[in-house]
């Protein structure tokens, strides 16, 4: 054991920062190891909470408060750390605090059961970089804690192996950690040396976990209930009040405890809200959902192994850590694929955070934050240079002579003669016709002749003709005089147009019909439906029972 974690009085901390959970465990001065306790349980939830009266709420609190206030909680900030910031509610926070503020109810209980903040170690995923690895140390730093150094997760599982979990580690000796939590999956190859173990290759898959496994469950309960209400699972799915909002968060917290329990039972019953129901679920059914997300890590396994260089029979062991490791059928595949029994433990959650206690930490890096990068002014652009990159002009085109000016349009062919004289001759040329008594239909009326246009523009040479106009236009007026009365129509002959007497309406368009100068039929009148005579219509037997029919 290294100096550097000997603590007052001989405490030492070790500390598993997940994506869902935290666990922390406090090795006694004796030997003994111990998990700290969390409200009861060794099991502390990373999720974190905006409080309405300022601070953060974190562990149970955080999911408590996320009934009421959903938007204002943050589950699993172990995802965000790339992000620089959260928003919770109305409020933006950094990442570094939320981290930190998990942290501290791990400093509290450990000042709390030893004293004095304990030496302690914090594991990281062996993939994290420099920033994300300095951004876990300066929020340890802020919680209180006495940071002694970052230690990689298999690392810190396969010691734990080696020390205290009774597995033949041997110098030289290869295993596999396969690490299934609930928002990631690694597979990471370690040999071990005389200063301990090095990671030989690792293989990640960032966006597989537990909470993939709970989603996989939740769609197959909607493939049911959808078909029974798919506006109300509509609601559960994506909520817009906030009672909507806790159903859905009682819906996947209810998920994942009946996921537990089929680790250790054979069947469960998982409740849906807003249905009133709840949900028969196998452990068969589960492993069925489940199964195409564990060939996924089988598959990332694999390739760990053939990146290392190291086949199933040179493994001296298998090693089943995070949550999502306790489900039988993860052993399984593991087994059917490399030939090795795994090495599961009643406890795999506790792995990691008892194995940092016997792994030498490494010093965690220092943690810069980057200042915003400066706006900077554009320089001024000199017009002339702005303009001397521009493509030459075209050049106009020529313009050609000016021609004769247009000729005015021409004059309505309806409209009055500019002459006072010749307009009163075609009026009085009107009124003195003979008014037709009735107007057949003898088609559309045939365009006017250009004498007609000339006659109708006023000119002297065809003023003969411009009468005619004149007579086309109070035929028509005549027309419109002749119409019949409201409520009178005449039924279309041979595509004619009907005559509606109604007033605003064109010629066809009655109510009910379409188009215009199309053929209608009058509709015969309805027989009138016969009737039963008394002394023939059939009555119900008075005596008896069962079905009757109306026969004759």
């Amino acid at each position: 054991m290294p100096l550097s974690l000997v603590g007052v009085g001989g405490f030492r901390l070790g500390v598993d920062f997940g994506t869902s959970h935290t666990v922390a465990v406090l090795r006694w001065p004796d030997g003994r190891a111990r998990p700290l306790l969390f409200d009861g349980s060794p099991v502390l939830p990373s999720a974190v909470s905006a409080a309405p009266a300022g601070g953060l709420l974190t562990g149970r609190d955080a999911l408590y408060a996320a009934r009421f206030r959903p938007e204002a909680v943050e589950l699993h900030p172990k995802r965000c750390v790339d992000d620089g910031t959260v928003l919770l509610g109305d409020a933006e926070f950094a990442v570094v605090d939320l981290v930190a503020a998990v942290l501290r109810r791990v400093a509290d209980e450990g000042v709390r059961v030893s004293g004095a903040p304990p030496p302690t170690v914090v594991t990281c995923p062996v993939s994290w970089g420099t920033a994300r690895r300095a951004l876990v140390a300066e929020a340890a730093r802020r919680a209180g804690l006495d940071l002694a150094g970052l230690v990689t997760e298999p690392v810190a599982a396969a010691s734990y192996f080696a020390e205290a979990g009774g597995e033949r580690l041997g110098p030289a000796a290869a295993a596999l950690v396969y690490d299934l939590g609930a928002g990631t999956f690694d597979a990471s190859v370690v040999r071990r040396s005389p200063e301990g173990f090095t990671v030989l290759a690792v293989e990640g898959l960032p966006d597989t976990g537990g909470l993939d496994i709970d989603a996989a469950v939740v769609d197959a309960l909607g493939e049911v209930y959808a078909s029974r209400d798919q506006a109300r699972w509509h609601r559960l799915l994506r909520p817009a009040t906030a009672s909507d909002a806790r159903d859905r968060w009682l819906l996947w917290t209810d998920v994942r405890t009946g996921k537990e329990m089929l680790s250790r039972t054979a069947t469960t019953a998982v409740p849906v809200p807003l249905f009133d129901d709840a949900a028969a679920l196998g452990r068969e059914e589960l492993e069925r959902l489940a199964r195409p997300i564990l060939d996924r890590t089988i598959r990332a396994a694999r390739a760990a192994l053939d990146a290392a260089s190291v086949k199933p029979a040179e493994l001296a062991g298998i090693l089943l850590v995070g949550g999502g490791s306790r489900m039988p059928l993860a052993a399984s595949l593991l087994h059917r694929a490399f030939g090795v029994a795994p090495t599961a433990l009643e406890q795999p959650e506790l792995v990691v955070a008892e194995g940092a206690l016997y792994a030498t930490p490494n010093p965690a890096p220092p943690y810069v934050v980057l200042p915003p990068a400066p706006v900077q002014d554009r320089p001024a652009v000199d017009p002339a240079r702005a303009t001397a990159t521009l493509p030459t002009a075209i050049p106009p085109a020529a313009t050609p002579p000016p021609g004769p000016a247009p000729a005015p349009p021409p004059v309505d062919r309806m409209s009055a003669p500019d002459d006072p004289a010749t307009a009163a001759a075609h009026t009085a040329t009107a009124l003195a016709e003979p008014k037709p008594t009735s107007a057949p239909d003898a088609g559309p009326s045939p365009s006017p002749s250009p004498a007609d246009d000339a006659a109708a523009e006023g000119h002297p040479a065809t003023a003969g003709a411009g009468t005619k106009a004149a007579s086309v236009k109070a035929e028509l007026a005549t027309e419109r005089e002749q119409a019949p009365a409201p409520h009178e129509e005449a039924a279309t002959v041979d595509g004619a147009a009907a005559v509606d007497g109604r007033e605003g309406m064109r010629p066809g368009a009655r109510s009910g019909r379409r188009g215009r100068g199309r053929t209608y039929k009058m509709r015969p009148k309805r027989r009138p439906r016969r009737r039963w005579p008394s002394s023939r219509r059939p009555r119900k037997p008075k005596t008896g029972a069962g079905i009757w029919s109306r026969s004759r």
